[in-house]
């Protein structure tokens, strides 16, 4: 392999993994490709004949892929409809309609994480929590 190559794969690797890194933002090939240091064309060309698809095309696989993980991993239920219903007696709407009207979230995982947990409805819901959450209720162990 030329050095040549061997640069253009290392530049196409970074770009690559700045794709991985912004996954859930809009694609902007013109800067994927300044990753990459060379044009929008050549990028695209150079991208599919070394990693045997587009940008674009791996983009969205990395995408479901990520989906795919997300309903296997974190959702937790096996009944869509079973979670439907959860999720709107928790939240009070349904996934649907909180999807509609909360955009993706630019901020770190845990503020966002602190920013997303329920209160409205944990707040009309008894205090079953020993972890804090209860306020004083809960006495010191000792």
């Amino acid at each position: 392999m030329s050095r040549e190559v061997e640069d253009l794969n290392r530049r196409l690797l970074r770009a690559r993994d700045a794709m991985d890194r912004a996954y859930a933002e809009p694609l902007n090939v013109r800067a994927v490709a300044a990753v990459a240091h060379i044009s929008e064309a050549h990028f695209i060309r150079s991208f599919r004949a070394t990693f045997g698809e587009t940008p674009h095309r791996y983009l969205q696989r990395r995408r479901v892929e990520r989906s795919m993980f997300l309903l296997r991993e974190t959702v937790g239920f096996t009944s869509l409809g079973t979670f439907s219903r959860t999720f709107r007696e928790i939240i009070g709407k349904t996934p649907s309609e909180y999807r509609i009207g909360h955009g993706p979230m630019v901020a770190p995982n845990c503020i966002q994480m602190w920013a997303m947990r329920p209160r409205v409805a944990a707040a009309e819901a008894p205090r079953l929590s020993s972890f804090g959450e209860a306020g004083a209720a809960v006495a010191p162990v000792g």
